[in-house]
């Protein structure tokens, strides 16, 4: 068995594969409960999650208090490093700046264009929406370098004023990994130019979503980490290529239909943390699973009922993918609540991390396609200390993930 991990070992090291490290770490929630500070936030800041969809001519973002999900990019000459949420429901780049007096900026990095010898101004103002309010800053143009992937020329934002509910965030900033379509200023996405310049050795990337510790999530670009999931890939078309946006046939409880009845469309969002629909169909949905709504909108179960919660199947281009109570309800020191939101249009949901920490997502831009597995349990083996060292280091060596099934 050991020389069966070994050889799986260097069978990903042949790989072309690019690798972002993903940190599962505090999120706005925690902080703002640590200080105390929750519940007047939610007030002044209720959750707004299509916010970010409204393709009104600005890109726009939501106050998700859940995000967990971080990793480093670096940018400029010398590399200037920033921690940002790799979202599949935007377009454009953005990260804080040294001319931002915001007090989101103040606890974060912030980027010093005359720091870098490769830097120049771009010719626009970039204003991104949010459920809280705005970021607003300037368009400017770098060397971006995502995984080993050195992109010159990438046009990005840098903030002047941020919303108030940022400086709770961990991450600095976003990485969007949506279509220029939608895409602010119609600037080009980072991943796009990985395509174009040929940086990839194949035009997709995917996301792995650890649900069991804080290491081993992880965005591949250039193709597919076959120790990721278990089971066949479940390719599914895109309805389209704005968001990365799939038909939805049905969700169901016990075989019983309780929401998109008659088919809906759904986005796989890596930057919203729950699954969020239309409200109707939202609470049939807690409903059906037991959970209690309380005055903001959460729906609250008894932390002992979880082992005896039903499975929900979300049936997407007539494939089933269920997600079982252990996956769909949080658990922390306040108490326990399922991660389906309100907020959802009629015609759109969002399948945000609670749907991806359960099945790999494939996101295919040559084929307009989502491919989906069944994620597997996965522990980081190196093959040598100083493989180790250097992925810690600068995020781009290539680890082997093994399943737990292996190892057995």
């Amino acid at each position: 068995m050991k020389w069966l991990v070994v050889l799986s070992a260097l069978v990903a090291f042949s790989e072309c594969l690019h690798r972002i490290p993903l940190i599962k770490g505090k999120t706005a929630r925690q902080d703002l409960q640590e200080k105390g500070l929750w519940e007047k936030y939610r007030e002044l800041y209720p959750y707004n999650p299509m916010a970010k969809f409204d393709q009104s001519g600005t890109e726009s973002m939501t106050n998700d208090a859940d995000m967990s999900y971080y990793g480093v990019i670096s940018i400029g000459t010398p590399p200037q490093s920033f921690s940002v949420i790799f979202d599949t429901g935007s377009s454009n780049l953005w990260v804080p700046s040294v001319y931002c007096s915001s007090q989101a900026c103040q606890n974060h990095n912030k980027f010093n264009p005359q720091q870098s010898s490769t830097f120049k101004w771009g010719s626009e103002s970039l204003s991104i929406q949010y459920g809280t309010g705005s970021m607003t800053g300037r368009l400017a143009i770098d060397t971006v370098e995502v995984g080993g992937i050195s992109v010159a020329n990438q046009v990005f934002g840098i903030s002047q004023t941020e919303a108030p509910f940022m400086a709770h965030m961990v991450a600095d900033g976003i990485l969007g990994l949506a279509f220029q379509s939608i895409a602010s200023d119609n600037v080009v996405p980072v991943f796009d130019n990985m395509v174009s310049e040929g940086l990839v050795s194949q035009p997709m990337f995917s996301v792995y979503l650890s649900s069991q510790s804080e290491q081993g999530s992880e965005v591949v670009f250039g193709g597919v980490d076959s120790s990721h999931y278990t089971g066949q890939i479940s390719w599914i078309p895109l309805s389209s290529a704005t968001y990365w946006q799939i038909a939805m046939d049905s969700v169901t409880i016990n075989g019983q239909t309780v929401a998109c009845s008659g088919g809906c469309q759904a986005i796989i969002d890596t930057g919203t943390s729950l699954i969020v629909g239309p409200t109707s169909d939202i609470n049939n949905m807690n409903s059906g699973v037991g959970a209690s709504i309380d005055q903001y909108g959460d729906a609250t179960v008894n932390c002992q009922n979880i082992g005896n919660m039903p499975e929900v199947t979300f049936t997407l281009n007539g494939n089933a993918f269920t997600i079982p109570a252990s996956a769909y309800v949080s658990q922390t020191y306040y108490g326990c609540n399922t991660g389906f939101g309100q907020g959802g249009s009629d015609q759109l949901w969002i399948l945000g991390d609670v749907f991806i920490r359960e099945y790999y997502a494939i996101f295919d831009s040559q084929n307009q396609q989502i491919g989906l597995a069944t994620s597997v349990i996965l522990y980081v083996l190196c093959l040598c200390q100083s493989d180790c060292g250097d992925h810690n280091k600068n995020h781009t060596s290539v680890q082997q993930k093994t399943s737990l099934v292996a190892l057995v």
